[in-house]
């Protein structure tokens, strides 16, 4: 049955959409190739029909699933018979905690970080927008965020600190081995090193290296195929 994966796409072929990576890894995870198709931010009638405006939108056959959480959720009841992203109803919920956890805290210390490196990398046609919308979002410019990143940095320390905890205990968040979890965390690192020349995490971080290292290297290099700055690989 014909995959079909919509993500987004910034200037050099970037693919910097964290939610994006979040259901790419997971379709990895499953076994499963789509085709991609990478929009603008400004191309939102590209995916009109799912419903929504946003990406990733994944078309399985007749079936249109928006939103990276419904879309793993949909690979997970559909492919039963490849590896499992959840292991389980129980890690489905822990998951759903990881995955609040993540847009609430991690996504929330990181975007105002990253916005002003994204709006830089954007395609000129869609800067516009993207400074509009982040500006309005974060209630400041971009110059504004630009000056304050120093203590933004510091703000995120300490929201890191539970992923210092659990990969001191293990390689990966989920254990011995990656599954959803570690998808959902490692899209934003993702998003970081395909929009910022620099390294965000302090020699210090060693488990997170590693860590990062090794989701880098899942699948062949998923996720070292696209254009991003390797100083913060």
């Amino acid at each position: 049955m014909a995959l079909l994966l919509y993500e987004r796409l910034c200037a050099d072929d970037r693919r910097p959409s964290p939610f994006c990576w979040r259901a790419r890894l997971a379709l990895a995870h499953k076994g499963l190739a789509p085709e991609l198709r990478a929009i603008k931010f400004t191309e939102s009638d590209e995916v009109a029909f799912s419903g929504q405006s946003r990406v990733p939108v994944l078309v399985d056959g007749a079936t249109v699933i928006h939103d990276s959480w419904a879309i793993a959720c949909h690979l997970e009841d559909n492919y039963p018979e490849a590896p499992s992203l959840f292991d389980g109803p129980g890690g489905r919920a822990l998951s759903r905690l990881v995955n609040h956890w993540v847009d609430h805290s991690l996504q929330r210390a990181l975007a105002p970080v990253l916005a002003p490196y994204v709006l830089a990398l954007a395609l000129p046609e869609d800067r516009s927008y993207y400074r509009r919308t982040r500006e309005a979002k974060f209630g400041m410019t971009m110059e504004q965020l630009a000056v304050r990143r120093p203590a933004l940095l510091e703000a995120l320390h300490p929201v890191l600190e539970p992923l210092r905890q659990r990969l001191a205990e293990t390689p990966f968040l989920c254990g011995e081995r990656p599954a959803y979890a570690d998808y959902l965390v490692f899209g934003e690192f993702q998003l970081a090193r395909s929009v910022c020349d620099v390294d965000l995490l302090g020699a210090e971080e060693e488990a997170l290296r590693n860590w990062r290292t090794c989701m880098l290297d899942l699948y062949d290099g998923l996720a070292r195929s696209i254009t991003a700055f390797e100083t913060a690989a």
